[in-house]
């Protein structure tokens, strides 16, 4: 639900919102002026300075530069914090806040203008579920693969985790103007799919175990085909009835699925295995053919073709990865599990070789530990002992499944308490989350039944009678608000998605504290109704915008 503006204002709030995309990057360059003004003679970047989220009560925003000046000038943090802000303060003031403040041992903190703050809401209001968008990544291609799971069995919770955190990173790269290509590569060539056909014919090399073996096994069991054959068709129909299934069911669409057996069939794997023979990085051993891993950093070289001619996981890799480059995209970004760690030195260095290692980038995502009723889920997909990402969707919902994945920083390891997954309560984050967009929409529903309106003249017109801001958990509110586009744009380049999961978490918090605080609709008083039904409708707004990122739900009643 939204309420709809005069087109007489349309251009001055589509100003403010670009405006607003700029405003931590325009203070940092502030800052780094004076810190020139200052001290003509220090080799200082603006690269050096972050701006923070200030604690609560002491700021908006929150620098350190005076501590890292601090051993370079050999003068305290505090001394130079002060030089700076009287710098600020005296030459050039900036008027979308009110006041700087320095604080021990040396941070500058900076507090939002009222007029700055009330104006905002206008604009989340008119950019709707764009507030957080920019162009500043526009006509750049990003590759991401993701999941990538081996296509010998059902996607199993173990190794699901990255699906959503990669899902999310698109969707906040093309929030930023990138245009991103997701993939899931198929791993259809190679040993494991021999293993999977003998598994399937459950002779003696048989290693996978299930009901899905099973099945495969009753329909190619009086097949007079090889393991390797049988283990090609039955990837093909694991793929298309668990895989791709799966996926959809966690959110995450897609864009190809790249078969591994195209490389082989193309040639595409023994024409950059000639690049690589001709830059003299190659060499046989023992039968094998082996790159010069230990020339770019790894403790020792890798083979790429074994001794019986068969290509390795490694060399398959190397031709994936050319293949990206060729396919003419600005960065490679690859997600995977902890368990390909030792992998990332020989892919790195092989990238060096061929040219393209300031492209890529590889990206670990840690283990997780399912937890229920006080136990330990274990699972193992060769013995036929593991619980599927559609089990895990079962029990506790898709909301729940990508929110708690979430809400760990990729790089530690994570507790997925199913039992809390699954409480409606607000024990629960998402269904804390969820509740206050509820009770927005509520309020939002009482206001049109009531035929009331946002006070428009607030959102532009400083003149009018302004009674926001008299309340500690209204500021509060709006300040969190504003806070989104810059929180969209450190994801983009931090990959710290989980902080997106505790922003909204946080935005409960604020609005269930005004709520609580602060009366929207009073009869008494139509203008400070009108205000914070607009406060409200923005506070929706941003709600779906970042829900829609997460790719859980936001439910008008519960």
């Amino acid at each position: 639900m939204s309420f709809v503006f005069g087109s007489d204002i349309m251009f001055l709030v589509i100003f403010g919102l670009k405006l607003k995309q700029m405003i931590v990057e325009k203070l940092k360059k502030i800052i780094l002026e004076k810190i020139q003004n200052l001290y003509e003679e220090l080799d200082f970047s603006l690269a050096e300075i972050e701006l923070l989220e200030a604690p609560e009560k002491l700021g908006d925003y929150s620098c350190n530069v005076a501590m890292k000046l601090a051993g370079r000038l050999k003068k305290k943090p505090i001394e130079i914090a002060e030089e700076i802000r009287n710098k600020m303060l005296f030459e050039r003031g900036i008027k979308e806040f009110k006041k700087i403040e320095v604080a021990v041992p040396g941070f500058l903190n900076f507090f939002l203008a009222d007029d700055y703050l009330v104006n905002e809401i206008g604009k989340i209001n008119m950019a709707k579920l764009e507030y957080a968008s920019s162009k500043k990544n526009q006509g750049r291609k990003i590759h991401l693969d993701f999941v990538s799971a081996n296509p010998t069995g059902p996607i199993h919770i173990g190794n699901s985790r990255g699906g959503p955190f990669g899902d999310v990173l698109a969707k906040v790269w093309e929030k930023t103007g990138y245009q991103v290509h997701r993939e899931y590569y198929v791993n259809d060539f190679g040993n494991q799919i021999k293993v999977l056909g003998d598994s399937i014919l459950k002779n003696e090399n048989a290693q996978y175990k299930g009901s899905y073996i099973d099945e495969l096994n009753k329909k190619y069991k009086n097949s007079e085909e090889d393991s390797f054959t049988i283990g090609q068709k039955a990837t093909a129909e694991i793929l298309e009835n668990f895989i791709k299934p799966s996926m959809k069911k966690l959110g995450i669409e897609f864009d190809e699925y790249f078969s591994e057996k195209s490389l082989h069939e193309s040639g595409a794997i023994d024409k950059v295995f000639e690049r690589l023979n001709e830059k003299g990085l190659l060499y046989q051993e023992d039968g094998a053919v082996w790159f010069r891993a230990k020339n770019f950093g790894d403790e020792k070289d890798r083979v790429i073709r074994k001794s019986t001619g068969e290509v390795t996981y490694f060399g398959g890799d190397i031709a994936y990865h050319q293949n990206k480059v060729d396919r003419g995209f600005d960065r490679l970004v690859d997600i995977w599990g902890c368990d390909h760690h030792g992998d990332i030195k020989r892919l790195l260095g092989v990238a060096k070789a061929l040219g393209f290692d300031d492209k890529i980038e590889i990206i670990i995502t840690q283990m997780v530990k399912f937890i229920k009723g006080g136990k330990e889920f274990r699972m193992s997909k060769r013995k036929g002992e593991y619980v599927t990402i559609d089990d895990l969707l079962k029990e506790v919902g898709l909301d729940a499944v990508r929110f708690f994945f979430l809400m760990f920083d990729y790089n530690s390891q994570m507790v997925f308490d199913l039992d809390l997954a699954k409480e409606k309560s607000d024990k629960n984050p998402v269904f804390y989350v969820q509740y206050a967009y509820a009770r927005i929409q509520s309020i939002l529903r009482k206001a049109k039944q009531a035929g009331l309106t946002m006070n428009q003249n607030i959102l532009i017109d400083n003149e009018t009678e302004n009674t926001f801001l008299k309340e500690e958990k209204e500021r509060a509110l709006i300040v969190h608000l504003t806070k989104f586009p810059f929180l969209v744009n450190e994801i983009s380049e931090k990959y710290n998605v989980h902080q997106l999961v505790w922003y909204v978490i946080k935005l409960a918090d604020k609005f269930h504290s005004f709520y609580h605080q602060c009366q929207v609709i009073d009869e008494k008083n139509e203008i400070l109704t009108k205000q914070r039904l607009a406060l409200v409708n923005a506070t929706s707004n941003i709600f779906l915008e970042a829900l829609n990122l997460l790719g859980v739900s936001a439910p008008e009643k519960m």
